[in-house]
């Protein structure tokens, strides 16, 4: 389809151009399958932000300066409950901690220009990651690259929209906040299928219940705090063992 591109005098099209058309029908066609199903969670999204009593302007809001999917999730509630900024910050920077790791193999070194990388660097979610993770970083061009985060944020800002303007005409749905909490049990379920680990969720739970007890107003970040020591301490007592049965 490309070598058929012709510009407007109808003149074969210069080859770096079908080289650019190319790259963005590729990002597209990649971006179509995970941004179907970004989409149907960002109308879940775009209603709990109305449904919690928000403006529906705050959904491309979060959507478009924050951009975290879960975070976004978690965000909304505790705005409601008027949490401090440092629990806030800090259930940020648990939540959002694996992003680090995601730069050491994300193909940012490809993308040229500051703004591109400043948006790249910006946009890396973990449907990002995944659609570049399994490929040569020599198979993908600057503006590959860009096309895909650009095609995923555009279906999450689209989905959040819908949702939003759909909830300003619905009654109040009971049960919309345990959205992101259905969503977490089903992924923890798939996790400990596929993984077979059955310490990890187990101290998940003791480290929720623990937190529960000790400090009720700040479970969540205590919890995950808890959980993060207790996953480094484990590591540390069993890598041993696991490189000596190599």
């Amino acid at each position: 389809m490309s070598s058929h591109m012709r510009t407007a005098r109808g003149e074969p099209a210069p080859p770096q151009d079908r080289k650019r058309a190319s790259d963005i029908r590729q990002a597209l066609a990649e971006t179509l399958p995970v941004g179907v199903g970004m989409f149907s969670l960002g109308i879940t999204f775009g209603l709990l932000v109305v449904q919690s009593g928000l403006a529906w302007w705050w959904t491309p809001l979060f959507s478009g300066l924050i951009y975290a999917g879960s975070l976004e999730f978690l965000l909304v509630g505790m705005l409601m409950a008027a949490s401090p900024l440092v629990s806030i910050a800090l259930t940020t920077l648990l939540v959002n901690f694996r992003h680090v790791f995601y730069s050491l193999s994300f193909p940012l070194h490809r993308v040229r220009g500051k703004a591109a990388k400043t948006y790249a660097v910006f946009a890396l979610i973990d449907e990002a990651y995944a659609l570049t993770a399994t490929r040569s970083a020599d198979s993908f061009s600057s503006l590959r690259i860009i096309a895909t985060q650009v095609s995923l944020q555009s279906y999450w800002v689209g989905g959040g929209l819908v949702g939003a303007l759909t909830g300003r005409a619905l009654p109040t749905i009971d049960g919309l906040d345990f959205t992101l909490t259905s969503l977490f049990t089903v992924l923890a379920i798939e996790a400990c299928r596929s993984g077979r680990d059955v310490p990890a969720p187990l101290l998940a739970a003791g480290c929720g219940l623990f937190a529960q007890l000790v400090a009720p107003g700040q479970m969540l970040v205590v919890a995950m705090t808890l959980y993060v020591i207790t996953l480094l301490v484990r590591y540390r007592f069993t890598r041993p063992q696991e490189n000596a049965n190599a």
